[in-house]
């Protein structure tokens, strides 16, 4: 039997709205009480700090296997403990991609080897080709938590019904990325006049409203259970919200990405701001944080996409998309909460039990019998974002020298101390 006890810890449960001072016991990996409890075993001392459930990212692409200089699952796996992350879904969009069984098993398998969950997203359609369907049922059987086309979207709306209503026959979340392809081709910005006067193709939000109109259509059609992938926009929380109007079972997430930063930090070609969705203007930010505080976006992600120096060092047209996000996603959103422009419980609710939910996962709460997945944090510490101070082995990050609000202290999964 192994104890591990939190003591004098602000214990925050975004599930039960749980809000107060007191000791967490763990016992053999799982939470066995909370409150005014004698310690037992190892003891923290969080001296006030919080103790929140993990985090949860339901979004990380990582290059194993294929391409492990971007990313490892280990090194993946070492950015999340620092960053309170306990538990990611690694995307399918891998070499070769994650479309059958056996690549389930495969990234499973490196899974038990690191301190953080594992889980996996299947691909929808084989290859990513967007047309020929996956066998999602038994991906399913083999442990695919969720199923995605990666950052291509399924433009064929008949594909979209199938895929939609062969998953509603074993309740499958799918998910899709919100932009048609013809009105998001070549681009490279969102399309506004700040990206005319940098000379930059540009994206409309209209792309992303018209997306999620059909897709919300589909899933009304097919009863199948649907998530909106990292939406951008005030258009697309407009659209977000009229399809929950009616009798959708529908959520969508936003990246950390889009909640702190807008189209003015591109700055002058800055390419690690380069980003897909691309960074939309400050209306469409404030839009976003709005809808996270009034439950119109369910879910936050780190939208964890490592990128080598030499496919971001290029001209911005040319350059690829895409941040690291695993270490910064905690400490970027308790920055917009000390700024007053995030409420604390929808942040970490958005983080930890709505995509555990979603997931069907045991984790994401502090409650007895839940796995002992915690986070301590201090919201007040100051730090700057130092690029190549981050464990990622990517470094791409348009953070680099941001000033931030907050910080994991100690990462627990399972029970066990995983970052300190």
């Amino acid at each position: 039997m192994t104890m591990l006890s939190i003591t004098n810890a602000r214990v925050i449960d975004p599930e039960t709205g749980r809000d107060e001072i007191g000791n967490i016991l763990i016992e053999d990996g799982f939470i066995k009480a909370i409150g005014s409890i004698s310690p037992n075993g190892d003891t923290i001392n969080a001296d006030g700090k919080i103790a929140a459930p993990g985090i949860i990212d339901m979004r990380v692409s990582t290059g194993e296997p294929g391409t492990e200089n971007r990313e490892t699952i280990a090194s993946a796996s070492a950015a999340a403990a620092r960053g309170g992350v306990t538990s990611m879904v690694i995307m399918p969009d891998t070499n070769p991609v994650i479309d059958d069984m056996s690549l389930i098993d495969f990234i499973q398998g490196r899974g038990e080897n690191v301190d953080v969950n594992i889980y996996v997203a299947g691909a929808l359609t084989k290859g990513l080709d967007g047309s020929s369907m996956t066998e999602m049922g038994l991906m399913s059987e083999a442990g695919a938590v969720m199923f995605s086309n990666g950052s291509t979207p399924i433009s064929d709306s008949l594909i979209m019904r199938r895929l939609l209503s062969y998953g509603a026959r074993f309740n499958a979340l799918i998910t899709n990325r919100p932009k048609d392809p013809a009105l998001s081709a070549n681009a490279c910005a969102h399309e506004s006049d700040f990206s005319a006067r940098l000379g930059l193709s540009g994206q409309p939000s209209a792309a992303e409203r018209i997306m999620i109109d059909r897709d919300a259509a589909l899933a009304e059609l097919t009863g199948g259970r649907l998530l909106i992938d990292m939406i951008s926009s005030k258009d697309g929380v407009e659209a977000v919200a009229r399809a929950k109007s009616r009798d959708i079972e529908l959520a969508c997430s936003v990246s950390i990405n889009h909640l702190a930063l807008n189209e003015i930090d591109i700055g002058d070609y800055r390419t690690f701001a380069k980003l897909d969705p691309p960074l939309r203007e400050e209306l469409d930010r404030q839009a976003l944080l709005a809808a996270v505080n009034d439950g119109t976006i369910d879910v936050i992600v780190s939208a964890h996409d490592p990128r080598p120096a030499g496919q971001k060092r290029l001209p911005f047209s040319e350059a690829a998309s895409g941040a690291v996000g695993l270490e910064v996603l905690l400490a970027a959103g308790l920055s917009q909460v000390a700024d007053g422009k995030l409420d604390l419980m929808k942040f970490l609710a958005a983080v930890t039990i709505n995509p555990a939910t979603l997931l069907d996962l045991p984790s994401g709460r502090i409650a007895v019998g839940a796995p002992a997945d915690i986070v301590i944090f201090d919201p007040n510490t100051p730090w700057v974002c130092d690029a190549d101070d981050l464990l990622s082995n990517s470094h791409n990050t348009p953070f680099d020298g941001r000033r931030f609000t907050g910080r994991a202290v100690t990462t627990i999964c399972g029970g066990r101390i995983i970052s300190q």
